[in-house]
């Protein structure tokens, strides 16, 4: 047992090599006489399982956006990860060709060597004894990875280097290992192609319930993967973008198509629809209890990420979830406060009637506001409700339920009893020296805000700290029914599924939706906007935003130059506290659209071109 123990290791080692070099030759003397043969692995059930539940661990966790873990959020315009020694910091101000952080490059293409190793050896002949419909399926689900974690590498690098079928020698030379990189187009036709070649052996959605095995890749994860990928294709950024007129290879291949197509958004809607059509998911709604049915928005909302493998889940992974609640929880509750929305993700919530309170931004940074909406940012409130005290700002009063599900703001209450009672929770004192806000110390956000959103009310911080377990959740329907109503919407302006499931996430949200029947309000003139504006605030704090203001190529205007918040930092009452003011300014130039690729991945491959303005 100890030798297949050492084999194990010795393969996963193997398995995970950097597909553009490491010490080959070195490394390949290392390997013991008495080890087996590779091909023994995978004919053996228990160890061709552990092989690919290694591909499976390089799926990332996305849910720690302090540190080296991921940095969507706080590199986007939604947030600001309050600590100055982090990466984010530095990055959205000065991010040069030699910064390293959160380059996964090279952390992708050894995933995907992983899983084109397990490919190329999972088969029939080297297998006797695993029935082969298992074997079918898992070797469905390695190429299911493969695609994915090509995606992965789509989304932030733009296009990537296509690896050969069957993995390159860890000993062959450098110009074996020189490939050009692939122009954007043939890696989305790629990606889908893998995705269309795993579905037929993937299994039905839902059918590892009773295993345990909720996050293994099936057909429901397949096309939803498919939506988010034709999607981003479509988009402005690589869809006829004359900026990259030069982004070539070094043979002259262009990288980037020159001419808009409006088919891709077709395809974008079509696969989206495909996983709707499925009609395995459904919009999570919590039913009151003794109400026939009735459900309230705003604990559905809160619970679809906290009641595991729900009816919306697509795609979950078991990860640590402690990072939402210790961030998102103020200091009296034993959190850090220190992941700060921005006021502009703050001004994207609608009103409790469904209108957008602020349309746009004045040049001295002044917010334009709705009259019809209703929304003021004169004066405070007499009454307190559930979500507030008396005295709060009028700027946070009679606004949708998904805002108070997400947001912490000056006078708001906490979720649960920590740092108060039952009947009187906590209230949160965001100006400078409230027990919820600024002080000598780090942990307080500098925009006045914290996100609440994926806190769980069950998870205590103070003694004895008990984290309330649950899944990450990095799909769900919401999501696949705004990618619908985007795509149809650029393709088919007009058609009648585009209001209908743009409502249906609206009735969701407990706002009244777009129609011209009873309870409903006026459809916006501009639904592209509309649809955006629902995006942003549905998926709010879900590592979307980062995505979606590069692929619609507006992060130029909305990521470069002041953010704001509240007056955090020199307010020190509720009066001076409330106050629109610039805790930061960011540079965002076209560079970073794309993100950068080190120069010891271009040493290593000679026909590696780097990303423009690097």
């Amino acid at each position: 047992m100890k030798r297949n123990l050492k084999f194990i290791t010795l393969i996963a080692v193997i398995a995970v090599m950097s597909v553009l070099g490491a010490c080959k030759k070195d490394f390949l003397g290392q390997i013991p006489d008495d080890a087996l043969a590779i091909e023994d692995v995978f004919q053996k059930d228990d160890l061709t399982r552990a092989f690919l539940a290694n591909v499976y661990s390089n799926i990332r966790s996305e849910t720690d956006h302090s540190g080296e873990n991921v940095p969507w959020e706080g590199l986007s315009d939604e947030m600001d990860v309050t600590y100055v020694n982090y990466p984010m910091f530095t990055m959205n101000t000065n991010w040069t060709k030699a910064t390293t952080n959160y380059n996964y490059w090279d952390f992708y293409y050894k995933a995907i060597r992983n899983a084109s190793y397990f490919i190329q050896n999972a088969n029939s002949d080297n297998n006797k004894i695993t029935d082969p419909a298992l074997l079918a399926k898992w070797r469905a689900e390695a190429r299911m990875l493969r695609a994915y974690f090509y995606f992965m590498l789509l989304r932030q690098y733009g296009p990537f280097v296509m690896m050969p079928e069957v993995p390159i020698a860890p000993d062959a030379t450098i110009e074996e290992f020189s490939l050009p990189r692939s122009s954007y187009d043939e890696c989305v036709n790629y990606i889908v192609s893998e995705i269309d070649k795993a579905y037929p052996d993937l299994q039905e959605p839902k059918q590892d319930i009773p295993t345990g095995d909720y996050n293994r890749m099936n057909k429901g994860i397949a096309l939803g993967v498919k939506s988010r990928l034709l999607l981003y294709a479509a988009s402005p950024l690589v869809n006829g973008n004359t900026d990259y007129a030069d982004f070539k290879n070094l043979d002259g291949k262009q990288l980037i198509n020159q001419s808009y197509d409006v088919s891709k958004w077709k395809k974008a809607a079509d696969a989206a629809k495909a996983l709707i059509d499925l009609n395995v998911y459904a919009l999570y709604k919590e039913p009151l209890a003794n109400t026939g049915g009735v459900y309230n928005p705003a604990v559905s909302l809160k619970n679809v990420f906290l009641s595991n493998w729900n009816s919306e889940s697509i795609m979950v992974k078991a990860s640590d979830v402690t990072p939402y609640d210790q961030n998102g929880a103020p200091r009296p509750a034993g959190g850090w406060s220190s992941w700060g929305p921005t006021q502009s993700a703050v001004d994207s919530y609608f009103m409790a009637n469904g209108l957008p309170p602020i349309t746009g931004y004045n040049g001295d940074g002044s917010p334009i506001i709705n009259p019809a909406s209703g929304y003021t940012e004169s004066g405070t409130t007499a009454t307190a409700t559930s979500n507030y005290a008396a005295g709060a700002s009028m700027m946070y009063v009679n606004r949708e339920p998904r805002f108070y599900v997400a947001i912490s703001f000056n006078q708001s209450k906490w979720i649960n009893a920590a740092g108060g009672t039952q009947a009187n929770p906590l209230v949160l004192l965001m100006y400078y020296g409230g027990a919820s806000g600024g002080y000598t110390g780090a942990n307080w956000s500098k925009t006045g805000y914290s996100t609440r959103k994926l806190a769980s009310p069950s998870t205590s911080l103070l003694a004895p700290v008990t984290i309330s377990p649950r899944f990450e959740i990095k799909m769900r329907l919401a999501e696949i029914y705004l990618n619908y109503v985007e795509a149809l919407n650029e393709y088919n302006p007009g058609h009648s599924d585009i209001l209908t499931y743009l409502n249906m996430v609206r009735e969701r949200a407990g706002i009244p939706q777009y129609g011209g029947g009873a309870g409903q309000i006026t459809p916006p003139s501009d639904m592209r906007a509309a649809i955006r504006q629902e995006r942003r605030v549905e998926l709010a704090f879900e590592n979307f935003r980062f995505f979606d203001t590069r692929r619609w190529k507006i992060a130029e205007q909305v990521e470069n130059g002041p953010f704001y918040g509240m007056n955090a930092t020199n307010g020190t009452n509720n009066t001076d506290f409330q106050k629109r003011t610039v805790f930061e300014t960011r540079v965002f130039t076209k560079k970073h659209y794309f993100w950068n690729i080190l120069q010891s991945e271009l040493n290593r491959d000679k026909k590696l071109v780097g990303n423009p303005w690097w």
